[in-house]
């Protein structure tokens, strides 16, 4: 598949984005997609592919023992047990 496509802005801002990259990114009408303005280029994400990359990122900076899950639960248990 080819990485770069021209196409045109429609109207009211509307971009289309061909069919050969929809099916690449396994996007269909009407799935959220996340735009990101990065160095004067845009970026168009799935919403899949930013839980991933966000995943990634957590993972390098917390380590492997440790849940983040389990300790929000704990101070939100905590709090409710001071209300």
């Amino acid at each position: 598949m080819m990485n770069e496509f021209v196409v045109k802005l429609g109207t009211n801002g509307r971009l289309v984005i061909p069919a050969a990259v929809r099916r690449a990114l396994g996007v269909a009408e009407g799935d959220e997609l996340s735009l990101a303005l990065v160095d004067d280029e845009l970026r168009v994400t799935t919403l899949r592919a930013a839980v991933r990359r966000a995943q990634r990122v957590m993972a390098q900076r917390v380590p492997a023992e440790r849940s983040l899950a389990d300790e929000l639960i704990a101070e939100r248990r905590a709090a409710a047990a001071n209300e």
